[in-house]
């Protein structure tokens, strides 16, 4: 008789089999195929350290140091790891609190438990002195070197920019950067970051059950070097960069200095500034937030990004475009009729120069009325819209009302007002007398303090300018490599003759009677100037261009001083006077008012209260 519990066997038998088939099966799959258990193992034994490149250094045009590195280390952790460690010691060995301790833990656990993360960055090389001594008595624990920008000048912030941290959002955008890397926030390390950020390598390192490093995995025939970022070799001139950044001390506005030949810019201050190495290290979020607070704005780059009225020094724009629409002539004479517009006491002014020299209101209010109000050929017909479009092409062929291409982020390009901006403006129609406060630098138009300088510029070199800019070179110094963008000329297309005419009334303004700069005056230097002021929320402003000498210029200066009582020619017009001085002299003979600039601060306090005009009696 068969047993019944024989079949039984067989299926148990086979049970077992397949069972035992699957687990073969999963352990050759494990083992072959899928990697994870061996880099999980290996993280044990293996540890992966990226190796950071130094970022290239930056010098200023006569090779001076602005920015160097220096080493800091980063305390990385593998949350996996951390295994029976004295909190408390571990907390004191660091200087900070158990909860600190706790918040980095939660943080790294956040990102993974596995893969290391930063848990205290930047610790300087002093302070990671007692701490190297005893990492190895932490699992899970372990140093990586890096380095951090330092400023030995602590001036040109605005120039020179800031590093930080990346997010979430850029690292998505370029998988070169993981997170706890560092790039370039704002200046030329924003500009320049991947000629300056060099090329990250890789480190294996053998480590034990102690967490101590026993060597490199397999001599290092698997590590990468890395490879530092290259130097930039900048167009500024250090000495005028600190003098210019002593003169706008405890004021609010902007000091921009080219040299016309070149395009290089010499010195570049936007007030109120402050030491770049404020963000330097673990102290830069509190700084950071501080300085965002700050009322008077030092974050806020206003030589690039500000958007002022330019006052009366766009009348010299205004007779170069009437002269070359033919609407004036270089002896055009106007009345100083002060109903139709403001103006202070001169003779009435008989030819273009003298207008320039005296900065005469009425006198570019027919200037302006003459370039809108032409004859529209298609017409016949006086058409205001017709002169404002031939005067915003003009306007911009100066750089006004178009982005400067400057080696620098955040570039506004100012505003030239256009006939689609007052159609919508003025829905029910507009003509000259409409928008006749553009004729001396008010109304809709903006400029940038950058665009200033770049027309002194463009005046000085008698109708061209090379595009503004603050690297002549960049590599090593035996093989230095330029960009070809910043050599070439870009031209205005008005009559040289008539760029004769406005460096005379520009000269006219500093050194005769009745000019509106005196106080710009340069024994031994003939400075071409036009004031301006500007009228705006709170006290005008005071606004100055210049370049110096008349012949072969050697700089091209704008000054911007926000809420200065008195005019251009009080306040703006002697810095930058001083800052010609500076740079050509190589140093102020005028002692007695170079003290007086640099110690009055002649800016309205912040708040700013709007001025209110008188009511007119009926």
């Amino acid at each position: 008789m068969r047993n019944p519990l024989s079949s039984r066997r067989y299926v148990v038998i086979g049970i077992f089999v397949v069972v035992g088939f699957i687990y073969l099966l999963r352990l050759a799959y494990l083992q072959i195929f899928d990697d994870t258990y061996a880099e999980l193992a290996n993280r044990n034994a293996l540890r992966y350290v990226t190796q950071y490149p130094s970022r290239g250094l930056i010098y200023d045009r006569n090779g001076k140091l602005l920015v160097y590195n220096e080493a800091v280390y980063d305390l990385m952790v593998i949350p996996r790891q951390v295994k029976n460690i004295d909190t408390l010691e571990f907390c004191n060995l660091l200087k900070i609190t158990k909860e600190d301790f706790i918040k980095k833990m939660e943080k790294a656990r956040a990102y993974s438990t596995y893969s290391p993360s930063i848990f205290e960055k930047q610790i300087s090389k002093e302070d990671f002195a007692p701490i190297q001594e005893k990492i190895y008595q932490y699992d899970g624990f372990y140093a990586q070197s890096r380095t951090l920008r330092y400023y030995p000048e602590a001036v040109a912030c605005h120039v020179l920019g800031y590093i930080g941290e990346v997010n979430e959002e850029m690292i998505a955008k370029n998988p070169y950067y993981k997170k706890g890397d560092y790039i370039g926030m704002s200046g030329l390390e924003k500009s320049y970051e991947e000629i300056l950020r060099g090329r990250k390598g890789s480190k294996i390192t053998l480590v034990d059950v102690h967490n101590r490093e026993k060597g490199s995995f397999k001599d290092g025939i698997y590590d990468t070097a890395a490879i530092s970022g290259k130097n930039l070799y900048s167009t500024i001139d250090i000495e005028l960069q600190k003098y210019a950044e002593a003169l706008m001390k405890n004021k609010r506005g902007c000091i921009v200095a080219i040299e016309p030949s070149t395009g290089e810019v010499l010195c570049f201050v936007s007030a109120p500034y402050y030491d770049p190495n404020l963000l330097v290290g673990r102290v830069r979020g509190k700084n950071y937030k501080a300085l965002a607070e700050d009322i008077s704005k030092p974050l806020f780059n206003r030589v690039l990004m500000a958007e002022y009225p330019p006052g009366s020094i766009f009348k010299i724009a205004q007779a170069l475009i009437a002269l070359d629409m033919g609407v004036i002539l270089p002896n055009s004479g106007f009345v100083c009729d002060k109903s139709l517009v403001g103006c202070h006491g001169h003779p009435s002014a008989t030819n273009v120069r003298d207008a320039i020299k005296m900065s005469c209101n009425p006198y570019f209010y027919r200037v302006f009325q003459r370039v809108v109000q032409q004859t529209n050929p298609k017409t016949g017909k006086i058409d205001s819209k017709y002169g404002l479009m031939l005067w915003n092409e003009a306007a911009k062929r100066m750089g006004f009302g178009t982005r400067l291409d400057i080696d620098l982020p955040n570039v506004r390009k100012g505003y030239i007002p256009d006939t689609t901006f007052y159609n919508k403006w003025y829905p029910s129609g507009w003509n000259f007398h409409t928008i006749y406060s553009n004729s001396i630098g008010q109304g809709e138009v903006g400029v940038n303090p950058l665009q200033m300088a770049n027309f002194a510029a463009l005046v000085a070199n008698r109708g061209w300018y090379i595009t503004p800019h603050l690297v002549r070179s960049y590599g090593d110094e035996k093989q230095k490599e330029k960009f070809v963008k910043y050599s070439q000329k870009n031209y205005s297309f008005i009559a040289s003759s008539y760029w004769d005419l406005a460096v005379e009334g520009m000269w006219g303004v500093v050194h005769e009677a009745g000019g509106t700069a005196r106080r710009a005056m340069i024994d031994d230097i003939a400075v071409c100037g036009k004031t301006g002021t500007a009228e705006n929320i709170g006290e005008d402003h005071s606004v100055f261009i210049s370049f110096a000498p008349k012949t072969n210029p050697k700089i091209a200066v704008a000054v911007y001083i926000e809420n200065a009582r008195g005019g251009g020619g009080t306040w703006a017009a002697p810095i930058a006077s001083l800052v010609i001085e500076k740079y050509i002299k190589g140093e102020v003979e005028r002692k007695e008012m170079e003290q007086m600039y640099m110690e009055t601060n002649p800016c309205q306090p912040l708040p700013l209260v709007r001025k209110v005009k008188p009511k007119k009696k009926r």
